[in-house]
């Protein structure tokens, strides 16, 4: 499964005011909530918390991929936002971050978890696609990119 096949134009903001990791945690996960429906926003941010323990999902280059199980949906979800300005999100490389690719899979479905995410980070490790999002003015218009740059 792509990014494409899991994100929709409610679920992708642009130039996102954002002052720390937990505000824009926070905020991905209000919007997510508000698109699966099963799930509140505080259960949402405690599975993307509890991934985060493990280690930052700043994967470097400015970009972030947290995500989460949810043990009560059938269905993968993203949430595309990029910010306003980076922000300090303890990447790998250190960068603050502002970029963000959240993933909400099924709780039983790790091999699929797996490969969207890997497929994620192939589309952001070409530094193009990265700058190209930070270009986009508007939702559209980065929903738009992404559905265009399989």
């Amino acid at each position: 499964m792509t990014l494409q096949d899991i994100l929709t134009l409610d679920c992708t903001q642009c130039a996102v005011p954002a002052s720390s990791k937990k505000r824009i945690l926070e905020q991905i996960c209000r919007l997510a909530a508000e698109k699966i429906g099963s799930c509140n926003a505080s259960d949402l941010l405690e599975s993307i918390l509890n991934r985060e323990k493990m280690g930052s999902t700043g994967i470097g280059n400015g970009i972030a991929i947290p995500h989460g199980r949810l043990s009560n949906t059938d269905k993968a979800m993203a949430v595309l936002l990029t910010t306003e300005k980076a922000i300090d999100f303890d990447a790998i490389d250190n960068k603050a971050v502002d970029i963000f690719i959240c993933l909400f899979v099924p709780q039983n479905s790790t091999q699929e978890h797996l490969n969207t995410l890997q497929s994620i980070a192939q589309l952001f490790s070409d530094r193009k696609t990265a700058k190209q999002v930070r270009k986009c003015t508007d939702n559209q218009q980065l929903f738009n990119f992404i559905q265009q740059n399989h």
